[in-house]
This record gives structure tokens, C-alpha cells and sequence, in this order.
């Protein structure tokens, strides 16, 4: 099975490596995808250690917890960053691509 596309419950957000993005920093913008090598705390949906949001390379640091790279926001224990919205690219995607078609 893979992790091309899944739906995150908690972010109301589809997740997964085939999932096209925007790092979920505020100022940042880099284009990424919600495949596990950019989520916060490197498990689905974040793990034991993450919020569970996507971030470029610039916006994950590795900490003395766990072995997975964390956002700031995890670094520092506060609240989760807004998560930025679906691209038009993948809204188009799911509105037109018959593999989305009921």
C-alpha cells in the first residue's frame, strides 16, 4: 500500500507524497508535497512529536526529542501554525481527474 494520497482527520486536509503543496510556514511559500519526508514529526499525522503539518527543509529542526525533525512551533512546545490552503492545482485535480468521480 502506498501514501501517494490519505485524508488527514484532524486538518480536514488530503495528505500524501502524490499531494502538491505549499510549505505550511506562513513566510514561507516553497513549493513541497505532504508526503512523510516534510511532515512534522516525520509519522503520519505528526506522531508522538509533531503537529502533524508540512514544511520545506528550511522549516523542520531536528531536537533532543525523538528521531524525527520537528517545526519551530513543536520546537518551542506552542500552538500549531495556521495550515495554508489546498493548492488550485490539486482543487482542479479533484474536480476534473475521473479517477475522482464518484
Amino acid at each position: 500500500m502506498g501514501w501517494a494520497v490519505g485524508y488527514d482527520e484532524r486538518w480536514k486536509r488530503d495528505i500524501g507524497y502524490g499531494v502538491p503543496s505549499i510549505c505550511d510556514h506562513p513566510k514561507c511559500g516553497k513549493r513541497i508535497d505532504r508526503g512523510l519526508s516534510y511532515v512534522c514529526g516525520g509519522d503520519l499525522y505528526g506522531g508522538d512529536n509533531g503537529c502533524g503539518l508540512y514544511f520545506c527543509e528550511k522549516h523542520l529542526f531536528f531536537t533532543e526529542i525523538g528521531n524525527a525533525q520537528v517545526c519551530e512551533r513543536c520546537c518551542d512546545g506552542k500552538k500549531p501554525f495556521k495550515p495554508t490552503l489546498d493548492l488550485p492545482l490539486w482543487t482542479n485535480f479533484k474536480l476534473i481527474d475521473p479517477s475522482w468521480a464518484k
